[in-house]
């Protein structure tokens, strides 16, 4: 099978590891799933070619931004970034099909930073576990914290979204 041709492409853990995404990765045209994780790539690149990208992976780099995703936002439904070195979460907005970002384990720090992720109007799922934000607070006390700040999700770092949580978010100034 031919690059063109494959649904998947699994680039992840690779030995030598990748340190960059170049263009070569526009040749696998019709994924739907790009896995890159645990590499060693420090920044995201368009990847124009890849129309029905709906997953792409990300995980376990040394990405900094959250960048070029105007190419592939009219697809994407599914963005793993965890462990990674992110700290703001711009970049975002042209992936208006998003419903699951998981960004555990990066250097988000601010509240106002989360807040953007509430204009990604399909999103349901995010995980934020392991990020400054949640200082020595536990999964379940930074819940309606999360919740306030994204209204729409459902599941937040594994686990369903309960009515008791969503009416603690409402009860927040």
């Amino acid at each position: 099978m031919s690059p063109s041709e494959a649904t998947e492409a699994r680039l992840y853990c690779q030995i030598p590891p990748m340190d960059k995404m170049d263009d070569s990765l526009n040749q696998f045209e019709n994924v739907t799933r790009l896995s890159l994780s645990t590499n060693a790539d420090e920044r995201m690149i368009a990847l124009p070619k890849l129309k029905n990208l709906k997953i792409l992976s990300l995980g376990r780099n040394n990405i900094k931004r959250i960048m070029a995703l105007e190419e592939v936002g009219q697809s994407l439904e599914e963005l793993w970034l965890s462990y990674n070195q992110i700290e703001k979460l711009d970049g975002l907005q042209p992936c208006n099909k998003l419903h699951t970002l998981f960004l555990g384990c990066n250097r988000v720090k601010s509240w106002e930073e989360v807040s953007k992720v509430s204009q990604l109007h399909e999103i349901k799922t995010v995980l934020f576990l392991g990020n400054p934000i949640y200082g020595d607070r536990s999964r379940d006390e930074n819940a309606p914290l999360v919740v306030k700040k994204i209204p729409q999700i459902e599941t937040l770092d594994g686990k369903m979204i309960s009515a008791s949580v969503r009416s603690e978010a409402e009860a927040m100034d």
